[in-house]
């Protein structure tokens, strides 16, 4: 829950920075100085990257839940074995042993969009985010594949 409020509130910021920085390249374009005009086409390209951003990071966050929802109703997400420290922290020891077998499940099974996303939450775990996003992508794209 924390997660999504802080989302939320972080969309809501960039929703306020696209329009006030969106307004002050309608202004300048409205300048009609050559100059100032493309100084506020460059200015409002930022809005568009801005809303782009936040609708594929919406995309991927909606779609992993989807992916979670489906596991779950299969039964198959993957359980949380790991150990923690002291603090809740999840041991790094304990983080590696579980992304070596999920790891080879993976290799296991290439082709299986399930065993990339236990991979994907493997890695997380382990720290590796870059690498956990990527093969959160993988599975993504296994399962669409599935669909058609």
């Amino acid at each position: 829950m924390k997660q999504r409020v802080t989302a939320l509130v972080l969309i809501g910021v960039l929703i306020f920075y696209v329009l006030l920085v969106g307004s002050r390249g309608v202004i300048a374009i409205n300048d009609g100085r050559p100059t100032v005009v493309v100084l506020g086409v460059a200015v409002l390209a930022i809005p568009v990257v801005g809303v782009w951003y936040i609708w594929r990071e919406l995309r991927f966050g909606f779609t992993m839940q989807q992916l979670a929802r489906e596991l779950e109703a299969e039964g198959a997400l993957p359980a949380d074995e790991l150990e923690r420290t002291a603090d809740g922290r999840i041991a790094r020891d304990s983080a590696d042993e579980v992304f070596e077998k999920r790891k080879a499940e993976t290799e296991a099974a290439p082709e299986d969009w399930r065993a990339w996303y236990r991979l994907a939450v493997a890695y997380s775990d382990a720290r590796d985010n870059a690498r956990g996003r990527r093969a959160m992508l993988k599975a993504i794209r296994l399962h669409r594949a599935e669909r058609t």
